[in-house]
């Protein structure tokens, strides 16, 4: 396109234009829409029985799932087979022009195949697919025709067909595209169901997510240990301990009988309670001014149980023991923040 067509796109684009802009988006969606609710009323009506073999196939599956498709089928297909990796069913995506010069070998007689072509007659995969049959791996078939070549050749058929597409033109995949989407996760959501996954079993294949932070993040992963862990005896001056508290950095301290087991804690907010009584520290002990039987958690909770802990008792800071009540670390809202958990 010309600089001086671009110009003129621009400025062509008017009141009336936006308009039309809107309207059209609204007819997309409402297009889409309507293939979605009309493959609804079809899959109630005779599509249940093929939904039903296919997910039994994916289910006896002793390899992984294959999913091809070319041009925006393949787009939808990365996202099916990147869903149903995600949800428990080992999958990935082959193109098909690439498996018919070398990564068929990808494919193993364990595998199933899902093949996507809305017309049925894509010939990348109508190349392909008989030597995944011959090599024994089953193959469903995802089309907008149950007649087509594909269709008949597949163990399975899952019909995805839509009255028209959302293009003004009705020519590029759109209503189509969403209804096969729509049916992948149709799919990927039956197959979760009956395995039984679960909100862990989501967490350990997305690690870098909040969910994963949040369900595999341990209070050991995230907690000072060590030198950093701000403790003084209960016979020292609240100034040695008002230096720990400085040194540390983590706005309180936990008090330690001789086994260093936290028998007290003090934090930045009882001192300016205390700055509210009297000015002279110089005759206190830091005994004298402590919270008695401070919260804990163990290093083996969940992170977000300490998140819970001290969102319940308004606090930020939480000391951490072992089996044997000894403190082996602490815990500042700032470290769960950092993690990411919260």
């Amino acid at each position: 396109m010309s600089v001086t067509d671009e110009k003129t796109l621009t400025k062509s684009f008017d009141e009336k234009s936006a308009a039309r802009a809107v309207t059209l988006a609204q007819e997309t969606l409402q297009i889409e829409a309507d293939a979605l609710i009309a493959m609804q009323h079809r899959f109630a009506r005779e599509d249940s029985q093929a939904f039903s073999n296919a997910v039994k196939l994916l289910l006896q599956c002793n390899g992984r799932v294959v999913v091809s498709g070319m041009g925006k089928s393949g787009h939808i297909g990365r996202k099916i087979a990147a869903t149903f990796a995600s949800t428990g069913t080992p999958a990935f995506f082959v193109h098909p022009g690439e498996a018919a010069h070398g990564d068929l070998g990808m494919v193993t007689e364990q595998d199933v195949f899902v093949a996507i072509s809305n017309s049925g007659e894509s010939a990348e995969l109508l190349e392909i697919v008989p030597l995944i049959k011959r090599m024994g791996a089953k193959l469903i078939a995802m089309t907008g025709r149950p007649t087509s070549n594909l269709a008949q050749l597949a163990n399975v058929h899952l019909n995805v067909a839509v009255d028209k597409e959302a293009c003004p033109l009705n020519l590029a995949p759109t209503a189509s595209t969403t209804a096969t989407l729509a049916l992948g996760d149709a799919l990927a959501v039956a197959l979760l169901d009956i395995r039984g996954f679960r909100e862990e079993d989501f967490a350990r294949s997305h690690p870098g997510g909040s969910l994963g932070r949040r369900l595999l993040t341990h209070v050991y992963d995230v907690m000072r240990s060590g030198e950093a862990i701000p403790a003084v005896t209960s016979d020292v001056p609240l100034s040695a301990a008002l230096m720990e508290i400085s040194q540390k950095g983590m706005a309180m301290t936990a008090i330690v009988d001789d086994q260093f087991r936290p028998i007290g804690v003090f934090t930045d907010g009882d001192l300016r309670r205390l700055l509210e009584r009297t000015q002279d520290f110089s005759k206190l002990a830091i005994a004298d001014v402590m919270h008695a039987n401070p919260r804990a958690v163990h290093p083996e909770q969940l992170a977000v149980d300490a998140v819970q802990i001290m969102e319940e008792h308004r606090i930020n800071q939480l000391l951490v023991t072992d089996a044997d009540g000894k403190l082996v670390g602490a815990l500042h809202i700032h470290d769960l923040t950092r993690a990411k958990v919260i």
